[in-house]
């Protein structure tokens, strides 16, 4: 059992609601978290870890010197650092590699020096581009859909499985998670570190900064609620691509589960996400802001596509429900409700970073 973590990224969506979610469950357990602070309200969960009793390193995993092993003395690394979106790759490539890739380097070199387990965040973007544009859909009124004929392999209904081939471009930050997960399965058969790789689709929930690159859900349920234009983009501009989304809360329940069963996932790299049945097409997301806010607002068309997008996105989560028990408890239409009750109660502090 897990008693002292520490958290990367940590100030961050993911890390801050991961550190208090554990400080509730186990008060006892010694949580710290760490931060380079450089997404934009991320300081706004420092009062919020400050207030539990859980401690803040301010660092970036890019250095070296500030993962000095020295300085921790932890049983467990979570790394929920990462610069998360797509298009930073094609503005930023050196961020994006520094941060996701030599960062990763320096993790590992930590968990080695420290004799600490992994638990690695990465991501379904791992999953080549062409190969997801390749697989067949059928276009339904208000979403595209899985078609029942596939020629790949790890392709169902139930969405995107782990065995999904690898070969082929991906995006930087695609290329920089899966390089990680590489890394990390050589550490461990090197240096006997016990590590288990989240591949994590959509996550959101209330907490999370949503922008046009990364957190598509509180971006399109915040800009009905400050009343802010959107754009369809790609595939028509009419709103048909989908995504998966994940509740904040059903990732931690999974966490707080690996964390007690660590050496039964030991090694397992698992794909994470809601899943076919808590997906929506940015046209049905659409109509569930209206509805929750009450609220509609102009929506432009653009029918090209950006570089890296996708069509259709959902995680086939069978092999790490069949393995756990662990299923999404969340709807969208609850998750949703969720991010809008928590823009009204902070609206205030939120309207310069959302709206």
């Amino acid at each position: 059992m897990a008693e002292k973590i520490l958290i990367l990224g940590g100030a961050g969506f993911v890390g801050s609601s991961l550190a208090i979610h554990l400080k509730k469950h186990h008060f006892g357990w010694k949580i710290i978290c760490f931060d380079n602070l450089r997404r934009r309200g991320s300081e706004l969960n420092l009062p919020r870890l400050k207030n539990l009793g859980i401690d803040f390193i301010h660092g970036d995993i890019r250095s070296s010197s500030d993962l000095d092993p020295g300085m921790f003395n932890v049983d467990t690394i979570i790394d929920c650092s990462a610069e998360p979106s797509v298009l930073a790759g094609f503005v930023s490539p050196q961020y994006v590699l520094q941060t996701n890739l030599v960062g990763t380097i320096n993790v590992l070199e930590l968990a080695r020096q420290i004799q600490a387990r992994l638990l690695f965040l990465s991501t379904s973007r791992v999953y080549p581009i062409e190969t997801l544009k390749s697989v067949n859909l059928v276009e339904l009124p208000t979403r595209f859909s899985i078609a029942v004929e596939q020629t790949i392999p790890g392709v169902s209904h139930f969405g995107i499985a782990e065995e999904f081939p690898l070969q082929n471009y991906r995006s930087l930050y695609g290329t920089t998670k899966l390089a990680s997960e590489m890394l990390i399965e050589e550490y461990r058969q090197a240096y006997d570190i016990q590590a288990i790789v989240n591949r994590c689709g959509v996550i959101t929930g209330p907490w999370q900064m949503g922008k046009v690159d990364q957190g598509v859900f509180v971006l399109w349920l915040a800009a009905h609620y400050f009343e802010k234009s959107l754009s369809y983009i790609g595939y028509g501009g009419i709103g048909k691509q989908v995504r998966d989304l994940l509740h904040i809360k059903d990732l931690l329940r999974l966490i707080n589960y690996q964390l007690e069963h660590f050496s039964e996932l030991e090694g397992d790299v698992l794909n994470v996400g809601g899943g076919v049945d808590n997906s929506l097409s940015l046209l049905e997301t659409t109509k569930l802001c209206e509805t929750i806010t009450g609220k509609s607002i102009l929506i432009k068309s653009e029918e090209t596509a950006r570089q890296g997008d996708i069509p259709i996105y959902i995680t086939d989560c069978s092999k790490i429900s069949h393995k756990t028990g662990w299923k999404p408890m969340m709807n969208p239409e609850r998750t949703l409700k969720d991010i809008y009750n928590w823009i009204v109660e902070y609206e205030t502090m939120l309207k310069s970073i959302l709206s």
